[in-house]
């Protein structure tokens, strides 16, 4: 495999969706806007003085960052496989003598790196705006720490792999984006679960825990990449989609 040459396609890919308003646009809004929500939600926890669940409910709301890391990149996949094929920009480029590898990787890449590092952005913003409104009632400030750490820069982009690799193995498989960004989009739901089983006290969003989870995702992503590679068939898209 010729990392050049992915790095070609990404470039490639990203100049393309630059020019998809709407997608850049929902990339770079929602993690802002959950900020928003998410300052609120603590505001009212810092008013009735409730240290001892202001914890848990910072690191439940971090998490949810990761949850985010397997939703946003759906959308780019989807349209990176699907929408180039209905729009005819597709057929070129597997026309040329790169491998199934190198168009995935270089795919993956431009539908990893705008909606991560949106998330960090707003992850960044999240975590300044709680040191600012918990500082008082803690005493100290609560971030960073280990737990956001594993969070940001291990957990969640692995869930974003995890996102990419289930949506380009549906889009390889459907004609439509509106489809193939729907059942991407589902790929958030194992997420979901350790979400709401964190904030009901089910499970801890400790260090060993989170850990434990980055594991089985990147097992779960090494196993998806063998799955999308051999689903991907260009022979198949450039003679038998209609």
């Amino acid at each position: 495999m010729n990392l050049e040459t992915a790095f070609t396609i990404a470039a490639k890919e990203l100049k393309v969706l630059s020019r998809k308003r709407s997608i850049f646009a929902y990339i770079i809004i929602v993690p802002l806007l959950l900020t928003v929500a998410f300052a609120s939600i603590i505001q009212s926890q810092v008013a009735a003085g409730n240290s001892t669940t202001l914890s848990l409910g910072l690191d439940s709301l971090t998490y949810f960052f990761v949850v985010l890391a397997a939703i946003l990149p759906s959308s780019i996949a989807a349209y990176s496989i699907v929408g180039e094929k209905i729009e005819k920009s597709l057929e070129p480029l597997l026309a040329t003598p790169t491998t199934d590898g190198e168009v995935l990787l270089g795919k993956s890449i431009a539908a990893f790196v705008p909606p991560i590092l949106s998330i960090w952005a707003g992850a960044s913003i999240f975590m300044a705006s709680m040191d600012y409104l918990t500082h008082n009632l803690l005493s100290y400030y609560y971030f960073p720490n280990w737990n956001s750490g594993v969070m940001l820069l291990l957990l969640a982009p692995l869930a974003a792999v995890f996102s990419i690799e289930l949506t380009v193995i549906a889009s390889s498989r459907l004609t439509d984006v509106r489809s193939a960004n729907q059942v991407g989009v589902l790929m958030f739901i194992p997420f979901m679960a350790v979400f709401f089983a964190g904030a009901e006290g089910i499970i801890t969003f400790g260090l060993d825990n989170l850990l434990i989870i980055s594991g089985i995702v990147l097992i779960s992503d090494l196993a998806l990449s063998f799955l999308s590679t051999s689903t991907f068939n260009r022979e198949e898209i450039l003679t038998k989609w209609k």
